[in-house]
């Protein structure tokens, strides 16, 4: 029977794993909650994806065990690696963590080592991607709900094609009402051997996709704003001296009013200035170098 499958999904314990150039707060999803929507949605199995630590795996797996409502959806093992470069790739069925920092190449072999899968997420959005390195892993996730600048599903999506690879697509939750926004089915007994079998044979078909809501990006952001500000005004000072005043008066205005309009405004100005770095990035070939070093002043320019 084909298997309903969630397959890139966080939760609370992928706090404090994303990495030296992320806020540490990186999602709210309590275990409980997670199981009631994939139990609401009728999900029959979803992969944990944690950045850079298989925590929150076990932990939903012990809940579920204790809790005979949800005996139903499976939970298998997976980890959301940062390499070298500050790139994503995806790692399923794996039962030992894979350090951050190392090489694609290295964490392929790590994955492989483990009988694993191994899977290229949000591989052309404008941050952690592996672009055409994505040809190295086993699947590509050619569509991913916060890319929301839709450009970098569809560069995605025709790289997969071009390349005959396998295609998945990721949810990428952090909030819960955007897990299941993605499903795949996958052509297999509900065990983890059988599912990775699958995976690797291409018995796998993206059967539901969507994108993250406004409301639902603020609400992820206004997460990490509200838990990070430490974090946030160190960043700040560091990578963004010149601008720090102005930037830590938006920290101050947004404190006063969390829920004014002006935030939806940004947001919407945000997407359009993203959607012009991406098509200049996926489809007229710009070197996409410059999204590392996170400079607002170059990143306007290529915008404009």
């Amino acid at each position: 029977m084909p298997i309903n499958a969630e397959l890139h999904c966080h939760n609370s314990f992928s706090n404090f794993h994303v990495g030296h150039d992320e806020p540490p707060y990186d999602c709210d999803i309590t275990i409980r909650d997670q199981l009631e929507r994939s139990y609401r949605l009728g999900l029959d199995a979803i992969f944990v994806t944690n950045h850079n630590t298989l925590d929150g795996y076990r932990q939903l797996l012990e809940y579920k065990n204790n809790h005979s409502k949800f005996k139903n959806i499976d939970v298998f093992p997976a980890e959301e690696i940062t390499t070298d470069t500050g790139a994503h790739v995806l790692a399923y069925g794996i039962h030992d963590v894979i350090s951050p920092g190392l090489s694609l190449e290295e964490v392929i072999d790590e994955v492989r080592k483990q009988g694993g899968v191994s899977s290229a997420p949000h591989p052309f959005s404008l941050l952690d991607a592996l672009r055409d390195s994505a040809k190295k892993c086993d699947m590509v996730e050619v569509f991913n709900s916060n890319n929301v600048d839709i450009l970098s599903n569809a560069r995605a999506t025709k790289f997969a094609l071009d390349n005959n690879m396998i295609q998945v697509a990721g949810s990428d939750s952090h909030v819960l009402s955007t897990l299941g926004r993605c499903v795949n089915v996958i052509d297999s007994e509900n065990n983890l051997d059988d599912i990775l079998f699958a995976m690797k044979h291409g018995k796998i078909e993206i059967s539901q996709t969507g994108y993250a809501h406004q409301a639902e990006t603020l609400d992820h952001l206004r997460y990490k704003i509200n838990n990070s500000k430490e974090y946030l005004i160190d960043y700040i000072s560091e990578h963004y001296p010149n601008a720090k005043w102005l930037l830590t008066l938006l920290l101050r205005i947004y404190d006063s009013n969390q829920n004014s309009h002006m935030w939806a405004l940004f947001y919407k100005i945000a997407i359009y200035l993203m959607k012009r770095i991406s098509h200049k990035i996926n489809f007229q070939n710009q070197d996409p170098s410059f999204m590392k070093d996170r400079n607002l002043a170059t990143m306007f320019k290529m915008a404009l």
